[in-house]
């Protein structure tokens, strides 16, 4: 039985069977088969000599099968196998990294054992196959006696097709370093890939060829007094604009990152054409990154000493929110100090939770971090949803005039402000054992190569159409109240300017009074603005480049909302222990007048 690894339409017979699934599997055309048996992978049998086998193009399925094409004997016709793979489950290659990784590494052991088996007796040798190109040199002494006094020497890059031959990077590599190598061990592989999707982890726009070099025997060249030397051409022009910038990176096949750690960046113009120069000392896929400016390290240091003492103090005072209003039987009985509470919780959640991300990411088992990343996923849902709890109140309160009883009002918010996000939580820890969404998620500043680890949602894709989505419709529908409870305080102060006839002095003396007024209105509509979680919003301001004013200012209302918050409740009761006094004051002569006219 001879088992094949081909690309091929899957058979009419299964159509059905499998028309909501991706598969993998045979040959490049259909054959008739009988079905011997079903499971995760169909096995048919043709003509009785040849076994083609029909695989789910998912993480579970197709990762055995890439790791068992990997031998010390695997040949061009393994390595071939594996780009088939990758051709038959796109999706599933574009989404998953672990899948990436995994190829990645298995395609580099292959390259390896290709060298090993390269005869280079008549010089170099190049195999150009379907998805890469590479060349495997013997540098040999003459090579390297010809640099005479030159720093470095000159290799040819792989030729993928003769159109792109425009593209093709120049690459020098130290004279120095290549002397240390004994001759015969002296044999390097250069790799230009004719698709870089593989190495695309985080979705990074590539603007060069990638480019690999390897040495036998996996030996590295690392810490080079005298760096390796790529010239790059790049369009520089390509979806430029005035925060982005062409870098030159390398691939860190440890961790799975593009990094820039011993590589330096610049230009060279020649015949009007401006190429990118990567010096590095060491040797790795390479290529030419075109990013938009993350934040730089010192801003970076100061936005998380903000965001520390700002979180710390909004725990703290949200504690202090809770305690008051559990020791405080008045407070129990208001609903507006029960909702602000409730968001307080919520808040206290996320800030304490957040304080925990960064140790989470270092702790093991890895579950740790995954429960602190899925219990701040919650709090910062269930922080939104009390939000708009909060501006349905208000509604309820100022504009429709809160005058209907509501059966059961606070256990049905409590419901919905604490289960809505329980739900939408549990949904995705059952879509984790098919997609990993939790975990340890690495940030690399700008200006240095420092990586920054904390557990949150690893999935880009999964956070921008969840949680983005959730809080626009909540940020959406609390703008729409705020500016009707805005618009209600406007209304009201010029309904009060048409029926007051005062005289001059009388009238100086209101105006004052109403200038007051308004700076009160105005300062409650800012503390609406925090109590709705409107301040949230700055995040789509800056979204899609760096601008630090509102990352400060985004920072800083944001990390302190439980102090707001707890400052809300003080002054709400403060007003309340007025009125009851102005009231009380009020009722007393009254009752007594009454009490001596008897």
């Amino acid at each position: 039985m001879v088992s094949l690894l081909l690309l091929m339409l899957l058979p009419s017979s299964l159509a059905d069977k499998a028309s909501n699934m991706t598969w993998f599997n045979g040959s490049s055309f259909c054959l008739d088969t009988n079905l011997i048996s079903t499971s995760a992978t169909f096995t048919y049998t043709v003509q009785q000599k040849l076994t083609c086998s029909l695989y789910i193009c998912n993480e579970t399925v197709i990762l055995p099968l890439i790791y068992s094409l990997y031998s010390d004997s695997s040949d061009l016709k393994a390595i071939t196998q594996l780009f088939y793979i990758r051709e038959s489950c796109l999706q599933l290659f574009s989404s998953n990294p672990v899948v990436k990784m995994a190829y990645i590494n298995v395609e580099r052991r292959m390259i390896h054992t290709i060298m090993n088996t390269s005869w280079l007796m008549n010089g170099p040798m190049n195999y150009r196959l379907k998805a890469l190109s590479l060349n495997v040199f013997n540098i040999t002494e003459t090579d390297l006696n010809s640099a005479g006094n030159k720093l470095r020497i000159q290799i040819e890059a792989p030729q993928l097709l003769p159109q792109n031959k425009s593209y093709i990077p120049e690459i020098w590599l130290p004279v120095n370093a290549l002397h240390t190598i004994p001759k015969e061990r002296r044999v390097i592989g250069l790799v230009s890939y004719m698709q870089h999707s593989q190495f695309e982890i985080k979705h990074e726009d590539i603007s060069s060829m990638v480019l690999r070099i390897e040495l036998l025997e996996e030996q590295h060249l690392y810490n080079l007094k005298t760096s390796i030397q790529m010239i790059f051409k790049v369009d520089v022009h390509r979806n430029m604009d005035n925060d982005s910038r062409l870098q030159c990176h390398y691939f860190d096949e440890q961790e799975g990152l593009w990094k820039t750690n011993g590589c330096e960046t610049s230009t060279r113009t020649l015949d009007n054409q401006t190429d990118i120069v990567c010096n590095c000392n060491h040797a790795t896929p390479f290529t030419v990154l075109l990013i938009r400016e993350p934040i730089a390290e010192v801003h970076w240091k100061i936005l998380s000493y903000i965001s520390y003492i700002g979180c710390g103090l909004s725990a703290f005072f949200s504690a202090l929110s809770i305690l008051v209003y559990v020791f405080s039987q008045k407070h129990r009985k208001d609903y507006s100090i029960s909702i602000h509470v409730s968001l307080s919780g919520a808040l206290f959640l996320l800030n304490s939770t957040f304080l925990l991300t960064e140790w989470g990411a270092t702790v093991k088992p890895n579950w740790v971090c995954v429960f602190i990343a899925v219990f701040m996923h919650y709090s910062l849902l269930s922080c939104f949803t009390w939000m708009a709890i909060e501006a349905l109140h208000l509604y309820l309160l100022l504009i429709k005039v809160f005058n209907t009883y509501y059966k059961h009002y606070l256990v049905k918010l409590s419901l919905a402000g604490w289960g809505i996000p329980g739900v939408i939580v549990a949904v995705s820890l059952g879509l984790n054992d098919l997609k990993q969404l939790y975990g340890v998620t690495k940030m690399t500043m700008a200006d240095t190569n420092q990586t920054n680890a904390i557990c949150w949602i690893t999935d880009d894709t999964f956070f921008y159409s969840l949680n983005l989505a959730y809080f626009s419709l909540i940020f959406i529908f609390n703008s729409g109240i705020l500016v009707a409870v805005a618009s209600s305080i406007v209304k009201m102060k010029q309904v009060f300017r048409r029926n007051v006839k005062l005289g001059a002095e009388t009238m100086r003396n209101t105006w004052r009074e109403m200038l007051k007024e308004s700076c009160r209105n105005g300062i409650t509509v800012l503390g609406l603005t925090c109590l709705m979680g409107t301040t949230w919003g700055l995040a789509f301001l800056g979204s899609g480049y760096v601008n630090y004013p509102l990352l400060y200012l985004f920072s800083i209302l944001n990390s302190t909302q439980g102090l707001f918050i707890f400052l809300w409740i003080c002054q709400s009761d403060k007003k309340q222990r007025k009125r009851e006094l102005e009231n009380r004051t009020i009722s007393t002569p009254m009752t007594t007048a009454g009490t001596k006219s008897d």
